[in-house]
């Protein structure tokens, strides 16, 4: 009788799944690579000999049965041969199986490396709109699913379906040969109804697998959502709301996994049944053709042994069934990330960025996150090499996606933006921003050492420069005073170190990159006023003859600049030195004076988290 059988997922889309099958091949039989392609055949040949063993065995056991059935008389040579015989062909199937996965474990690992690989660099490669979009959680479930389910789909179905169902022909051509074609003609049947059952009884199951998956990957996105926001959820005391949100995911699962659980006890009873009356069926005629002297007690022995040989691989079918189909569907998954459209791309004839002096220009710049907002009406400036321009104003006026605009995040809707004469969009994207170093508002640091941190700027770099990197930052004194120096974790997302511990770290990086063009979005936003001013003066001796592009809420930190704009509603209102502009006595002037009368800065939703919003 078939084990009882755990669950998988899956799924009614035939059409579906014999794409995702095709889109894999490739990755089986690569392009170029003789090795794997080698490999590949031998262990199908390997496959196809330890099947012709399997169905051997019997014959021999069948022929060693009726040797001794025969009387006391019977020859010992014969039977030492038969059983030898056997003994060889049995380590021949053992053995050919095992050099099957032996040539072929490196193909398979390999097309699951080349998988996952290219799925991590196209995500790399997507925009940040698709990043801003996807939940952190759903995602990296998706691609560990989607590498789980190729090796599974490679381990049972080109290892167990296809052997399996090759055993079953030989096996039925040798029951036709030997007997009639009702032994074939009932055991083809019997298994055919063993696969037509558990076909239809599991794709009547697909709807509470799916919503098991869809509420399992709520409840992980939920959870990892919570804990990366972990001093936010604290700072609000929303403990037991969190909790509330996870454990409505939790329970909607488990209404979903017990009525799972019941049906499929329902497809285990039918598929015991379908087994218990084939045998049943075909010992019964093994057993009239030895009564009638038309079999012998070895034949009668060879179908029993060739049913119970055949229907054990069989027992596992509908586990095999259904974590292939769940296999399919998260591959499927998977692919659909690689075949996700780039909304940044190369453009086929991209052109380097030549060494240059790292000039800037926005020409009448236009963009919106949305059709229906437009953030960006028409900025036209330039920063020339070696000089400092800061954009100032409000909160919701778009300085940030400007920064945001040079990296190419995102592409203009209308006008230019040039650096040393080239249109950005005719590049290519790593020669853009390896000639850009920025320092942003929100730092974030990886799950590392603070060296690995800082060395992140430029990954090549020596120990000295990053020390120096380090000084420069005026976080070198900081790092030593810690008992691990510059090998301290960070934690994750850098929660270990304070906002202004965490700005500096990402200033020593940006310095240690070396760029031709700074951007400094609230870089000293975190700092005191004296570690600050400190700072200031290493930014402008790194960024002394480069181009500087300065984002500033505080307007003392942008006095020095050779030039100033005023961004107000996505329109550049002023612009001069700090001078000329107080002199005015415009927006800027206002701004100046509200700041050196309250001392506190105005701070609000940023233009993205405004344009999102409304979309």
């Amino acid at each position: 009788m078939p084990p009882r059988q755990t669950d998988a997922t899956p799924r009614p889309n035939t059409k579906g799944d014999f794409n995702t099958i095709r889109t894999l091949l490739p990755y089986l039989w690569p392009k170029g690579q003789v090795e794997m392609r080698a490999r590949v055949v031998v262990a199908l040949l390997c496959l196809a000999l330890a099947k012709l063993a399997t169905v051997y065995v019997p014959i021999l056991y069948k022929q060693a049965v009726d040797l001794i059935a025969g009387g006391p008389g019977f020859a010992i040579e014969a039977l030492v041969g038969i059983v030898l015989a056997y003994g060889l062909v049995r380590v021949a199937q053992q053995a050919f199986a095992e050099l099957r996965e032996f040539f072929f474990a490196r193909v398979g690992q390999r097309a699951i490396r080349t998988v996952a690989l290219e799925t991590f660099q196209h995500l790399h490669a997507l925009s940040l709109r698709f990043h801003l979009d996807r939940q952190t959680g759903g995602l990296s479930r998706s691609i560990e699913r989607g590498v789980k389910g190729i090796e599974f789909l490679l381990s049972f179905m080109l290892f167990n379906i296809l052997p399996t169902l090759l055993e079953v022909v030989l096996v039925c051509g040798i029951l036709w040969y030997l007997f009639d074609v009702w032994y074939a003609a009932v055991t083809f049947g019997t298994i055919g109804g063993y696969i037509g059952f558990t076909m239809i009884v599991t794709e009547w199951r697909l709807k509470y697998r799916r919503q098991m998956n869809e509420q399992d990957q709520q409840a992980n996105t939920k959870a990892i959502d919570s804990l990366l926001n972990y001093e936010t959820v604290k700072y609000f005391g929303n403990e037991e709301h969190e909790a509330r949100r996870y454990d409505s995911s939790l329970r909607r699962y488990e209404d979903a996994a017990v009525a799972s659980r019941t049906s499929l006890s329902l497809l285990n009873i039918g598929q015991g049944a379908i087994i218990a009356v084939g045998l049943t069926a075909v010992m019964t005629m093994a057993g009239y053709g030895v009564q009638r002297g038309v079999m012998t007690t070895g034949d009668f022995v060879l179908v029993n042994t060739y049913l119970m040989q055949l229907y054990l691989p069989l027992n596992f079918l509908g586990f095999v069934y259904r974590e292939i189909k769940q296999s399919l569907a998260d591959m499927e998954a998977m692919f659909r990330l690689i075949g996700e459209r780039r909304e940044i791309a190369d453009p086929v004839d991209a052109k380097p960025l030549e060494p240059g002096p790292g000039r800037v220009e926005f020409e009448d710049v236009r963009f919106g996150y949305g059709p229906d907002r437009e953030i960006l009406k028409g900025v036209s400036f330039t920063v020339e090499p070696g000089k400092t321009v800061a954009i100032v104003g409000p909160s919701g006026a778009g300085k940030s996606t400007i920064s945001r605009l040079l990296f190419r995040f995102y592409d203009v809707t209308g006008g230019t933006i040039r650096i040393d004469g080239h249109d950005v969009r005719e590049l290519r994207q790593r020669d853009v921003r390896g000639a850009i170093g920025i320092v942003p508002q929100d730092t974030v640091l990886f799950n590392d050492n603070v060296y690995y941190n800082i060395a992140y700027g430029r990954p090549q770099a020596p120990p000295a420069e990053v020390e120096q990197a380090a000084r420069l930052a005026r976080i070198h004194d900081f790092i030593m005073s810690l008992p691990d120096g510059y090998q301290t974790s960070v934690g994750e997302r850098g929660l270990k170190l304070s906002g202004g511990e965490k700005q500096r770290v990402a200033i020593a990086r940006t310095i240690l990159k070396e760029p031709r063009i700074y951007l400094f979005d609230e870089a000293t936003s975190a700092l005191d006023s004296n570690t600050e001013k400190a700072i200031q003066g290493s930014l402008r001796e790194v960024s002394k003859n480069r181009t500087t592009l300065t984002i500033a809420h505080r307007l003392s930190t942008v006095v020095d600049a050779d030039q100033i704009l005023v961004l107000d509603a996505g329109r550049v209102v002023e612009r001069g030195t700090h001078a000329a502009l107080l002199e005015a006595d415009g927006v800027y002037a206002g701004m100046w004076r509200r700041q050196q009368e309250t001392g506190v800065e105005e701070r609000g939703p940023t233009a993205e988290q405004l344009a999102l919003s409304a979309g």
